[in-house]
């Protein structure tokens, strides 16, 4: 398994994740488009990192970073395993990964949200030492995007 940065979107890495996002969000029309990937992997902020066998995307997850008066902090978003892959250590080594960068590029602190019924997903984040924290989260959508 390679695990790397996307640093270009081409037609393999539009399928991958026009394939993988639904998946993870339930909503069959919202897919990204090549414009969308590419405004993710143009900030030097954002990493946009795949999971491959071969040729084959098996995975992604995205690594955000972002400084604010307290400090260094990193948000992890949109990890996503494909179904054929599950239970190969695929998120597991993307994790790895995203929390060695996090580490490089000094983050006090690296963040990430997951749905109570992703039981697997939890468990993981558990077992790598993130804590589940007491806290309320909340969300606005804006520009009627929901």
């Amino acid at each position: 398994m390679q695990i790397e940065r996307v640093t270009e979107v081409d037609e393999k890495i539009l399928e991958a994740f026009q394939k993988f996002i639904p998946e993870l969000t339930n909503e069959k029309d919202r897919v990204p488009t090549t414009e969308d990937l590419q405004r993710v992997i143009s900030s030097s902020n954002n990493y946009l990192i795949i999971a491959k066998e071969g040729d084959e995307i098996i995975g992604t997850l995205t690594l955000v970073f972002y400084w604010v008066p307290s400090g260094v902090k990193a948000w992890i978003e949109d990890v996503i395993v494909d179904d054929n892959a599950r239970g190969k250590g695929v998120a597991t080594a993307l994790m790895w990964h995203s929390l060695s960068l996090a580490r490089e590029k000094g983050a006090e602190k690296v963040d990430l949200s997951s749905r109570p019924w992703r039981e697997a997903a939890n468990n993981l984040y558990l077992k790598l030492g993130f804590q589940k924290r007491d806290t309320n989260m909340y969300r606005l959508y804006l520009n009627n995007s929901k």
